[in-house]
């Protein structure tokens, strides 16, 4: 086969906080079916994804779990490869960022730009959230919270070092719009142009103090790197990049990378700080980045708060893992957010993968066996309708290739199924069965099967990509290898007068959708035992340790001294139980008699621009509509909000939030472990506009 060049393919590096769900795992599907379909295109493909290990939020988890960082790390980057590796996930390297390699590079490519004056020493003041492990000044936050994940934010202060952003803001800002495929999709290159770069970037923080899981700044040990200046530049050192002009020939051959796949939160780490990293060091820009949407179940964010969180590995146990595959890259729109349920797997696997592909592939193999002992045979016996067959089976490829220039996976697959769809058509056209009982007939009997033998090979080796397994199983039934791309144009492949297995296998059996969803409940409650089995240790050796959950961990030793929410000592010198954090001061009913609740519907929401947190609802409240302004985008859609009824405190004072004003709050409930949080709702029963009474 002509080779087309090189490609190289990266996921954004899983961040090892805990366990992936089916959503992160299907980045690494995804890419992995688009580094597939480059290599049997023609390409020399170089696939990497791999772990990013460092920062406060790690140094946390550690001490949850008892454990050093790295023996953390090394236990849930093993994790992360195990699920990658169960999912059929053909990467060529799975880097760290605890390698030593990478580490070493890092190092030496912040004392770089330092020495030509992009990074300086200064001091930071501002708000920081240990989730998202970022400052931001006071002007960013929403509602007083990150604007980022709506968690909870404290004042910070510390020496760090800057990034000269703005340095390299116009260059970017030239580039993005003279490369208009750099960004994709078109939506999240608007985001980041009018959200970001027009208004102006401030310097970015790239080295911490307060903690030490990270990778030290070689020439100031008490310094560690930015844990986003470390993790991005592993699609380069993972290839053999050296800031000192080493590079290897590995480098050289495949950078700059043809594809950053990575989820749309965070699209601007590697649209804004990662491409002016690399104008900085003076390295070419990938050629695209690919901001793909979430997997969502049932419509909800995946939390295991809440038991709702689905793994690859439960996911494989009832399904399979090609199953699995096929859902994931087949139900993810290319924009917008995809939905997961128990139920639309069923329904999907028993129509697209046991009905459509399954049965055909079994009818076919089963017929050739039954009428011609297995052997398969163009005798040329051709009628009109085997044109349109022959049509739809040669351009299929062509059709999966436009899409897959496009990153529009899901509809190469569909393209797949017509064909698929388009010979069980043929069946009913042709009637084999009708065919058999006629001796005149039988060369237009064996026609009719080469036919179908001969459809199946072209869409299985172009669905080989996306299903290999089950490509393999169904290239094995048909008795011969999987074709190359460059011939699925042409009909005729498969060799006239070959024999099929004699038995063929049951590819996907048809799913009881009680008996699954029986199964789902289950693992639904381990889930939710699992967690909160996990949130007792994790306290417990919080407090072992001298930590509480909502403190960020200083890594010096020195706890005793240094760490806030110290938990006290007994007589023994041994740690007491963890303190309750400190509530709100106590109010009298008198205080809470002031405030008036009323149930409201929402007639309009809708995003606020230039926000990530905040909704705009018109509610209608009695007699009245107000507009109320709530920073809950993280938990609810603005199309799902639309004729829900709201508990809503009407008498407090207006406020102006984002530029819009506000004229009431809607009251919700937040889970004091996760901060989740979900609307209030009344009784359905509630009149709009009514009241709330004390009781």
């Amino acid at each position: 086969m002509q080779n087309k060049g090189t490609y190289y393919i990266t996921t954004a590096i899983a961040y090892t906080s805990g366990k992936p769900h089916i959503g992160n795992t299907y980045e690494a599907v995804l890419a992995d079916s688009i580094a597939r379909y480059k290599r049997a295109d023609g390409y020399d493909v170089y696939f990497q994804t791999g772990s990013d290990e460092h920062g406060q939020k790690i140094e946390t988890r550690a001490a949850e779990e008892g454990m050093s960082p790295q023996e953390y790390v090394d236990m849930t980057a093993g994790e992360i490869k195990r699920l990658w590796d169960l999912m059929g996930t053909s990467y060529d390297r799975f880097i760290r960022t605890t390698d030593a390699d990478h580490a070493g590079q890092v190092q030496k490519i912040f004392k770089k730009l330092y020495d030509q004056g992009d990074i300086y020493k200064g001091k930071y003041e501002g708000m920081y959230c240990t989730e998202c492990e970022a400052f931001y000044t006071k002007q960013q936050l929403v509602d007083g919270r990150c604007p980022e994940c709506g968690g909870e934010v404290h004042p910070a202060s510390e020496e760090a070092y800057f990034f000269r952003m703005g340095k390299y803001a116009p260059r970017l800002i030239e580039y993005i719009n003279s490369h208009p495929d750099f960004i994709q999709p078109v939506s999240r290159r608007n985001e980041m142009m009018n959200n970001f770069l027009l208004p102006g970037l401030q310097d970015l923080c790239v080295s911490r103090t307060s903690f030490k899981w990270g990778i030290p700044v070689s020439f100031d040990e008490k310094h560690v790197i930015y844990v986003w200046l470390d993790a991005l530049c592993n699609y380069i050192t993972g290839i053999g990049y050296d800031a000192e002009g080493n590079s290897s020939a590995l480098y050289r051959r495949y950078w700059p990378a043809q594809l950053h796949l990575v989820g749309k939160d965070i699209i601007r780490f590697h649209t804004i700080y990662w491409p002016i990293f690399l104008m900085a060091l003076g390295e070419p820009l990938p050629h695209q980045v690919f901001g793909h949407p979430w997997l969502l179940q049932g419509g909800e964010k995946m939390s295991k708060s809440k038991g709702n969180v689905l793994y690859a590995d439960d996911l494989v146990d009832l399904f399979g893992v090609d199953a699995v595959r096929y859902f994931v890259l087949h139900e993810m729109p290319y924009e917008n957010d995809g939905v997961i349920t128990w139920d639309l797997m069923v329904e999907r696997i028993n129509s697209d993968l046991a009905n459509t592909l399954g049965n055909l592939v079994k009818r076919t193999v089963t017929m050739s066996n039954k009428y011609f002992d297995g052997v398969v045979e163009d005798r040329g016996a051709a009628e009109p309708v085997d044109g349109d067959l022959k049509s739809t089976v040669t351009g299929a490829y062509a059709l999966a290739e436009a899409h897959m220039a496009e990153l529009r996976v899901a509809d190469a697959l569909t393209d797949i199924m017509n064909v698929y769809k388009r010979l069980n058509k043929y069946i009913d056209e042709t009637e084999p069965w009708v065919l058999a009982r006629d001796e005149a007939k039988q060369d237009r009997l064996a026609t009719v099967l080469y036919n179908l033998t001969e459809g199946i090979l072209t869409a299985t080796s172009l669905l080989s990509p996306f299903l290999p397994s089950t490509a393999e199983k169904i290239a094995a039934q048909l008795g011969v290898p999987l074709c190359s791309f460059e011939t699925l144009g042409e009909f005729g492949k498969y060799p006239s007068g070959h024999k099929v297995t004699a038995e063929p296998e049951i590819l996907f059996a048809r799913l009881d959708k009680e008996e699954i969803l029986a199964k789902a409940q289950v693992i639904s409650e381990r889930q939710r035992a699992e967690f909160l089995a996990h949130q007792e240790k994790a306290a417990k050796n919080l407090a072992a340790a001298g930590l509480s959950k909502e403190q960020p961990v200083v890594s010096s030793g020195e706890h005793q001294e240094k760490a806030a929410g110290k938990t006290p000592e007994n007589a023994a010198g041994e740690p007491a139980e963890a303190a309750v954090p400190a509530g709100k001061p106590k109010v009298t009913i008198d205080d809470f008699d002031k405030m008036e609740f009323r149930v409201g519907t929402v007639l309009q929401c809708e995003a606020v621009k230039g926000s990530r947190k905040l909704l705009c609802f018109r509610v209608k409240i009695g007699g009245e509509e107000r507009q109320i302004v709530s920073g809950i985008h993280k938990y609810y859609e603005p199309e799902k909000m639309v004729g829900r009824k709201v508990m809503v405190i009407v008498n407090l004072e207006p406020a102006t939030l984002a530029g819009l004003r506000s004229e009431g709050m809607l009251l919700s409930a937040a889970d004091p472990v996760t901060g989740e949080v979900a609307l209030m709702t009344p009784d359905p029963d509630k009149e709009i506009g009514s009241g709330a009474e004390i009781c």
